[in-house]
């Protein structure tokens, strides 16, 4: 087996491991990647799986060094992107696509800055939760923008503070599913002004306002996205708004107190409805 053929088959086992990591960690974007075209499905893997390890890090491994793990983590992203190769088949899946789609080092350093603000900041002010909420799911919605666009930087520009709005709506629509584990777990506070030991309708309402505004903004996006990516994205969007829905049903207490979900026949027949839509062009 040559050099070349032997780089191919490792390169076709990482983005398996991207795959799995989607579909193992996430459904709901599993889904949404299976409607892209069937070209743009790999590299979104490959963000995903990248976004997911660092997000495991600062999030899960409690009994582990997480500093040393994602300084470690970190590090092996910057070698793979220079040497074009990691044995970390997630990481080398990962530098295929930032090289291939050129997508730039400041986004992958955003990012990481922000899951670094998780290893010891508990609560944010109104400046660091917007970089946190850049960093942590603005510049991911860009990095899937690079390869939306397909080289066209005009296009890119142009749908560029759309995307960062909706990838904006989807994290704070987290933060609110996993309001429980994130504050009484993990004592984070993602919502400046917010007292969480006297939340509140007013303060719940308040917060979904905000998100709603972020969700008009991305919306707009979507109508103007190529038609290869456009499902897909909109099938993102519509888990997200049917989840926001749900949230906003519940009283605040019930937010405090457990998990928010959307079943997975309800996740299935909104694909239906969103299928429906894009094929009599209603989007």
């Amino acid at each position: 087996m040559n050099t070349s053929s032997s780089k191919a088959l490792f390169d076709k086992v990482s983005i398996k491991c991207s795959q799995l990591t989607s579909f193992t960690y996430s459904t709901s974007f599993s889904i949404g990647i299976r409607c892209l075209h069937k070209e743009l499905r790999n590299p979104i893997y490959s963000i995903y799986g990248f976004v997911r390890l660092a997000d495991e890090i600062v999030d899960s491994f409690h009994d582990y060094d997480k500093e040393t793990l994602l300084n470690r983590f970190e590090a092996d992203t910057y070698l793979a992107i220079e040497e074009h190769i990691s044995l970390n088949p997630i990481l080398n899946s990962f530098q295929n696509t930032v090289s291939e789609y050129k997508i730039e080092n400041y986004l992958i350093e955003m990012f990481l800055k922000s899951m670094r603000m998780d290893l010891s900041k508990k609560s944010y002010s109104n400046q660091s939760i917007g970089d946190y909420i850049l960093g942590s799911a603005e510049v991911v919605g860009l990095m899937c923008l690079r390869i939306f666009c397909k080289g066209d930087s005009q296009q890119y520009e142009q749908l560029k503070p759309y995307a960062m709005k909706l990838g904006a709506a989807f994290q704070k629509v987290n933060f609110l599913r996993d309001l429980n584990e994130d504050y009484q777990v993990l004592g984070r506070n993602y919502f400046p002004n917010i007292n969480f030991n006297n939340f509140n309708e007013e303060s719940k309402q308040h917060i979904e306002s905000d998100i709603e505004d972020d969700f008009r903004k991305g919306f707009e996006g979507i109508k103007m996205l190529p038609n290869q990516a456009r499902l897909g994205v909109y099938v993102a969007y519509i888990y997200y708004r049917s989840l926001l829905k749900k949230i906003q049903s519940l009283p605040s207490q019930q937010i405090m107190n457990s998990r928010i979900r959307v079943s997975n026949s309800h996740k299935f027949s909104l694909l239906i409805y969103s299928f429906v839509k894009q094929r009599f062009n209603l989007i």
